[in-house]
């Protein structure tokens, strides 16, 4: 009984402490937990204890509050005690190939010497804006600054002047506006041609008289038997209007029946 029961604290302190490394180490996990049933799945991490310090660490030892405040100090670009990366200029090997070549160095070996025991440097690139232009030195009686601006003429705001003038302005304005309409529209108009001008004249008909001897010219009829002009032009209105069911050029002959 005494082995049954010590087999069996074994079994659950087995048990137990399994599961308590399994949850520490699903607590340390990005998925901490399983999702109950009808919730959302929980994630989360733990925090680093009381003594963490968030952060970058510096290494840059400038004096503090005490030397900022009584000294004054500008940003260098070459770097230095108050710059924070000090930048180091590369080797300009051009240059140390040509001085080699001057000394009469010939092969690899010997080049790779001469650049052991020498050193030249590139200069420090310079950046765009930085140098100062250059002081231009103008007369000395010369007076800087901007002109005063004329005072305006009372008289002419008090006869409105100004008014006037904006009055023409605006009146050449409209007046180009309009040269430019009609220049436009008489470019969109279609142009007139011959064959359109024929169409739209109508020649005059010229009346010819019959020829007569000229001594005969100014002799009237022998005989009027039309009672007035008006009965005259009525009679040869209607033979003209006869004439088209005659036979014969003139419609004097018989009436074509067949």
């Amino acid at each position: 009984m005494i082995c049954a029961n010590y087999s069996a604290n074994r079994i659950h302190e087995g048990i137990s402490g399994f599961l308590q490394k399994k949850q520490a180490r699903q607590q340390n996990s990005d998925f901490p937990l399983l999702p109950t049933l009808g919730k959302a799945k929980p994630k989360g991490m733990s925090c680093p204890g009381p003594d963490f310090v968030y952060g970058i660490v510096t290494n840059i030892q400038d004096g503090g509050v005490a030397e900022a405040i009584s000294s004054w100090h500008t940003h260098s670009d070459q770097g230095g005690r108050y710059g924070a990366y000090p930048r180091t200029l590369e080797r300009d090997f051009v240059a140390l190939n040509r001085e080699g070549v001057k000394s009469g160095l010939v092969t690899a070996k010997e080049h790779s010497q001469y650049r052991a025991t020498h050193d030249v440097r590139r200069r420090a690139p310079v950046k765009q804006g930085s140098r100062r232009p250059s002081q231009v030195r103008g007369p000395p009686d010369m007076t800087f600054g901007m002109s005063t601006r004329p005072s305006t003429p009372i008289s002419e705001l008090l006869e409105y002047k100004y008014a006037q003038r904006w009055l023409e302005e605006q009146q050449e304005k409209d007046r180009v506006m309009q040269e430019h309409q009609q220049k436009r529209d008489r470019l969109k108009r279609i142009q007139e041609t011959r064959t359109t001008l024929l169409r739209k004249s109508r020649p005059v008909v010229e009346t010819t008289t019959l020829w007569k001897l000229p001594r005969f010219e100014k002799v009237g009829p022998a005989l009027d038997t039309f009672r007035d002009p008006a009965a005259r032009e009525k009679a040869r209105s209607a033979h003209f209007s006869d004439g088209v069911a005659r036979r014969g050029r003139l419609g004097h002959g018989t009436y074509a029946v067949d």
